[in-house]
């Protein structure tokens, strides 16, 4: 009998405390709630059309460049200089890479665009929807600001936010005149950038090319992304001259690039001066003169179609 007790007592369920119990519950919610707030539950700040966008500029920058900024709204919504593109797809490292030159004698012909015309968290669409509703002749994914808290956002000169992701956070600064520089978060403002004449700054990274010297080694690498991966970047070769590039990965036919690679073959194949790392992976889409160029790696995926993400880089 003793023995046969202590089996019993044994398969006997624990009884969870109702403190323990409800923590639990709560925690989980929480949990649930972070992960929903952090990667889906989209959040509107602002809207960017054109009339609100000056509200914004008039709250983000000093009253000695509003008027400066706010001439950039207008030059985004109606840019007066000629832009030609021209596209090129290439094998490299038994990778498919896409390359549109761009000449254009006024760089606010590189624009952006944010998802629904509005400046907020988690808030996203397709490149190609975007760059439809833009008239755009050619556009690629930007640097999907909207899935992050930090890190400069300035966009067509108007800044979006300014805090920083961190000290070491290389951003892309191109300036009115046609400049291109990779800047540490740490070492200027985004408002000292706006005051400088910054038309777009990207927040994503790293830089791999400045003054025509690759700055990427083989050890480094976006967070945990896999070596070689789907690509997009961003690069000036001379004044009047940019490229943007997407390579495919992730597939049999195209296995893709490591940042080395990519840096490699902005400097040594297309002679940038400087270029910068989009974002990429599922991300890397590449819009042109109606349809999509290349062949992303989120088409492949289980529920299959174009990844949607916050923001783009196009040409009219």
């Amino acid at each position: 009998m003793g023995m046969r007790y202590e089996v019993e007592r044994l398969r006997r369920p624990r009884r969870v405390p109702p403190l323990v119990l409800a923590y639990s519950i709560v925690l989980t919610a929480y949990t649930a709630y972070a992960l929903l707030d952090t990667f889906v539950i989209p959040r509107s700040y602002a809207s960017v059309s054109q009339a609100e966008a000056r509200e914004v500029v008039e709250l983000a920058v000093t009253d000695s460049a509003t008027s400066v900024e706010t001439e950039s709204i207008a030059a985004a919504e109606s840019v007066t200089s000629d832009a030609t593109t021209e596209l090129t797809e290439v094998q490299y490292l038994n990778t498919t890479v896409y390359v549109v030159d761009v000449y254009a004698d006024d760089v606010t012909n590189l624009m952006a665009a944010l998802a629904n015309d509005t400046y907020g968290k988690n808030v996203t669409a397709t490149t190609s929807a975007m760059a439809e509703e833009k008239g755009a002749t050619v556009a690629i994914n930007g640097d999907y600001y909207g899935a992050r808290n930090a890190g400069y956002v300035v966009r067509n000169g108007v800044l979006y936010r300014d805090t920083a992701a961190a000290q070491d956070q290389e951003d892309l600064v191109i300036y009115r005149d046609g400049s291109f520089e990779v800047i540490c978060e740490g070492d200027v403002s985004a408002q000292d950038l706006v005051d400088a004449g910054a038309w777009q700054v990207f927040s994503f990274g790293p830089g791999l090319v400045s003054d025509g010297t690759i700055t990427v080694g083989e050890d480094d690498e976006v967070d945990r992304a896999m070596a070689s991966n789907p690509r997009t970047a961003i690069g000036k070769v001379s004044d009047g001259h940019y490229v943007l590039v997407v390579a495919d990965g992730r597939s049999d036919e195209s296995e893709g690039l490591t940042l080395l690679e990519l840096a490699e073959f902005m400097a040594e194949e297309l002679g940038a001066s400087c270029a910068y790392n989009l974002d990429g992976g599922g991300s890397s889409t590449l819009y042109y003169e109606g349809e999509i160029a290349n062949n992303p790696a989120s088409m492949g995926r289980r529920h299959g179609g174009e990844r949607s993400v916050s923001d783009i880089v196009y040409v009219v």
